[in-house]
C-alpha cells in the first residue's frame, strides 16, 4: 500500500497573538503523513480481509479531509469517487481508519488535504 498526499490547503496561515510559529503546508503535509502512517497496519489488516472475499480487489482510494482547528483532528473524511478506483470496501478501510486521526500538535489553523492510498492485491485476477 503506498499513499501520496494529493493537496494540501492551510487555511488562516498568519497566527495571531503572542507571535506563535504556525506550520507551513508543508510542516502540515509531513505531520499529517506521519500520523497517518500509524494507522497503515490497521488498514492493511482490514484490505487483507476484503482480499479474503475479493481477492482481485485493487485500486485507488482518495480521501479528503479537514483537520480541526482546536484539536488537530481529521474530520469530514470523506472519499473523491472521481479519483478513486478500488472498491467501495477498501475506501471504507480507509475512511473508517483514519477518521478521528490527530494531527499534532493543534495549531489553531483548519487545514483541507487530500490523500491518496494504492493497493495491490497479491492475486492475479
Amino acid at each position: 500500500m503506498k499513499t501520496a498526499l494529493l493537496g494540501f490547503a492551510l487555511v488562516g496561515v498568519f497566527a495571531t497573538g503572542c507571535g506563535a510559529a504556525v506550520r507551513s503546508p508543508d510542516m502540515f503535509r509531513d505531520d499529517t503523513k506521519t500520523e497517518l502512517a500509524k494507522k497503515n497496519d490497521v488498514i492493511k489488516a482490514c484490505y487483507d480481509d476484503v482480499l479474503k472475499s475479493t481477492p482481485s480487489a485493487q485500486g485507488k482510494v482518495t480521501v479528503k479531509f479537514e483537520v480541526a482547528t482546536e484539536t488537530g483532528k481529521l474530520s469530514n473524511v470523506s472519499v473523491d469517487t472521481a479519483n478513486t478506483t478500488a472498491p467501495e470496501a477498501v475506501a471504507a478501510c480507509v475512511t473508517k481508519s483514519i477518521e478521528g486521526v490527530t494531527v499534532n500538535p493543534p495549531d489553531g489553523n483548519k487545514g483541507e488535504g487530500s490523500w491518496v492510498y494504492d493497493f495491490v492485491s497479491p492475486h492475479k485476477s
